[in-house]
């Protein structure tokens, strides 16, 4: 493997901000699955999922030729995973829908993806001012609410979801495994601002 000794800085922005535009269109589609799953394939999604793929291919390997980065090489490599890994838990969460045969999809999911939506926006913004991290503070902050928000969500969803006594058993575990996954996206865009918030640190 040979460094390159002319530093391509800018290409490590232009991918994170792709990477970004992204994550916040799967968040987008994820929401359009679970307002009208018979509507939106999940073929769609994975294809979201496929570019994020690729995306990250394309950073990890830029990263392995370049010898000089505009941030931390540990930084850009967490950075590029923890987006990879919030477009694959929103892949995971849809495939859900098809997984439990969901036709009506329960009330506080489709409040939980709005939160998703809106997170994922949030990064988005995050990642394209990249290379000005160090004034996105009040858009970290606002991730940490949504995850917040989201949290107040699924806790609400489950404690109505076992105070029906009606409810047939796999029902619950269906919809308490959709309301955790759904968590566990709104999840994946906080861990991905908490590394923007290590960059914005040392930058």
């Amino acid at each position: 493997m040979r460094f390159a000794l002319v530093p391509r800085q800018s290409e490590f922005y232009a991918l994170f901000a792709q990477a970004g535009a992204n994550t916040s269109a799967a968040a987008q589609c994820v929401e359009r699955r679970f307002r009208d799953p018979a509507a939106v394939s999940q073929d769609e999604l994975k294809e979201l999922e496929h570019t994020g793929d690729r995306l990250t291919g394309e950073l990890i390997g830029l990263l392995n030729t370049q010898y000089v980065t505009p941030i931390d090489r540990e930084d850009i490599y967490a950075l590029a995973s923890a987006v990879d890994d919030a477009v694959d838990y929103m892949d995971d969460a849809a495939e859900l829908l098809d997984l439990y045969r969901i036709d009506a999809v329960l009330d506080p999911a489709v409040a939980q993806c709005g939160v998703l939506v809106r997170a994922a926006e949030q990064l988005a913004t995050a990642l394209t001012g990249l290379r000005g991290i160090g004034k996105a503070q009040p858009i970290l902050l606002e991730i940490k609410r949504l995850e917040d928000e989201g949290d107040q969500i699924v806790r609400e969803a489950l404690r109505d979801l076992f105070a029906d006594p009606d409810n047939d058993p796999r029902v619950i575990i269906q919809w308490k495994d959709i309301y955790e996954a759904l968590e566990q996206a709104i999840d994946s865009c906080e861990t991905a601002a908490h590394v923007l918030g290590n960059i914005a640190v040392k930058s």
